[in-house]
């Protein structure tokens, strides 16, 4: 990768879920410093909440959000849109820090054409309806994640590489495919009901960029996909979306094989750093609002 930066119009990601053993976050960290977006979407389940109780977090982790405060205090504009992980944050929709504004959903002008932008935990009726149950999928997905680990520094050692546990099961799984496919006809037929051009979600871990079309007409359906099993992202720029696949080929120095040193906090102390980090910048400071 060129140490130019690619610039960009808008850059949104979504599923990360910071302070889990899944979320890739070296990988992230070098996509996210070989670019240099104008606007920045952070659709939902950024920081994975329901798991800060096992006070699991590296140093990387911090970076990301670290480089994410840093791209606020520089003047890009980033969108906070809350996820079912980070659902804590949704009383504070319309808070706004500087260039940083927390949504539950958005709506964007881009050349004329209206973006509908929402994480899509809406849709999930079994996160409506049974929250318990779908935390307790959440718990035994981080151990298969933690599994997958294990297996890929196997498969690295034995120069085989790296694959996915989790991606494989779930696309191998036909209610898995049947509720990804019901979730974006959901998300189009509501798109196209309201006149969206484009409808963007999040949530389901299954990146995507197609045209649905209904008896009531079409629309363009985007997903960011995440950063644990695919590694993706949306990007707009001279009018056109691209998805973006990381591919550690792409990179001069990937520095992925580096010691993670694994920082032990308490919940307030890891929301301290990230305070703090905001409120060093002196324009954001004085700009704290609700």
């Amino acid at each position: 990768m060129s140490k130019n930066k690619r610039k960009i119009d808008l850059l949104v990601l979504s599923d990360i879920h910071l302070g889990t053993y899944g979320c890739q976050s070296k990988e992230l960290l070098n996509y996210l410093n070989s670019v240099k977006p104008k606007i920045v979407v952070l659709n939902g389940d950024i920081i994975d909440m329901w798991q800060f109780s096992k006070r699991y977090w590296p140093k990387s982790h911090m970076q990301v959000v670290h480089k994410i405060i840093n791209w606020v205090s520089k003047g890009t504009k980033v969108y906070y849109i809350t996820g079912n992980h980070d659902e804590m944050l949704r009383k504070f929709e319309g808070f706004k820090m500087g260039k940083l504004s927390i949504e539950n959903k958005l709506v964007l002008d881009l050349d004329g054409k209206k973006v509908w932008i929402f994480h899509g935990d809406v849709f999930d009726v079994t996160m409506q309806n049974s929250k318990w149950l779908t935390r307790l999928g959440s718990h035994g997905y981080d151990l298969l994640i933690l599994i997958n680990a294990l297996c890929n520094w196997i498969s690295v050692k034995m120069g085989r590489g790296k694959i996915s546990l989790s991606k494989n099961i779930k696309n191998s799984v036909k209610q898995a495919v049947k509720f990804i496919n019901n979730f974006e006809k959901t998300a189009a037929d509501i798109a196209i009901r309201n006149g969206y051009d484009y409808v963007l979600c999040g949530h389901i871990h299954h990146p995507e960029m197609k045209t649905i079309t209904t008896d009531h007409g079409q629309v363009e359906y985007l997903n960011s996909g995440d950063w644990i099993e695919n590694l993706t992202a949306l990007e707009y720029n001279n009018k056109e979306w691209s998805l973006y696949k990381y591919d550690a080929n792409d990179f001069e120095n990937p520095n992925l094989d580096t010691e993670d040193s694994l920082v032990m906090m308490e919940n307030g102390e890891i929301f301290e750093q990230m305070l703090g980090g905001f409120l060093e910048t002196k324009d954001i400071a004085t700009s704290l609002k609700f």
